[in-house]
């Protein structure tokens, strides 16, 4: 059976996306799109059809953790994965005391996305094959679903996520964007490295590329972090 997929998220062509990204994965069905809490809330109250809501935090009539309580008092028990650029370290752990299985930060690649919903539908077919009194071993490989790092999306040969970290500190901080000769010399490796973590992150969609010209008048690269 299908997991019935509600996507929360007020701007149009986000909406779209994460419900196309959705269609695209095997095991999973859109039932709806709720462009904010209130509409959220009447699908919810009109149907009995979601097992799993998209949740954006930033919503026009509300807060994404808002509509989430309020859900929850009214005993509708679906699970929430947040999808928001929303990255204030309050609403994670908020998030986390609410019930939120898994965070999923804006901008994302469809790879990331796919990850994500991947390690959710392990998740769930563990427990569904779960007997109903589970020993200790059981819970670990169920809560284990969805905390496996391997999950997450591998880097390409060569490159490490801790240089990537420092990479996307450096040009997230930068509001007009840096070339990789720049952030070479902030996070302190060559710029043909820094140069190959910022593609890396351009293909993922996370960062912007355009021509600039530099001091001698020659056009370089710069990327600036997607906001």
């Amino acid at each position: 059976m299908s997991v019935r997929v509600l996507v929360v998220e007020d701007e149009a062509l986000a909406a779209e996306a994460h419900a196309e990204y959705t269609r695209r994965l095997d095991g999973f069905e859109v039932v709806g799109i709720a462009r904010s809490a209130g509409e959220a809330v009447r699908h919810l109250t009109a149907h009995q059809d979601v097992d799993l809501i998209l949740l954006d935090m930033h919503l026009p009539d509300g807060h994404g953790l808002g509509l989430l309580q309020r859900l929850r008092a009214a005993g509708h028990l679906c699970d929430v994965i947040a999808v928001t650029s929303a990255r204030d370290a309050e609403v994670v752990r908020r998030a986390v005391t609410q019930g939120v299985v898994l965070y999923l930060l804006k901008p994302f690649s469809f790879a990331t996305f796919r990850a994500k919903l991947e390690q959710y539908a392990d998740y769930r077919a563990q427990l569904a094959g779960a007997a109903d009194d589970v020993v200790q071993d059981e819970v670990d490989q169920l809560f284990g679903a969805l905390r496996n790092r391997s999950g997450q999306v591998d880097l390409p040969k060569g490159m490490s996520p801790d240089s990537l970290r420092q990479v996307t500190d450096v040009i997230r901080d930068a509001a007009e964007g840096l070339s990789a000769s720049e952030v070479a010399d902030a996070v302190g490796v060559s710029r043909v490295t820094a140069r190959r973590y910022l593609e890396h992150l351009a293909d993922q969609g996370l960062v912007l590329r355009h021509q600039r010209h530099g001091g001698s008048g020659r056009p370089e690269v710069n990327y600036l972090w997607r906001r």
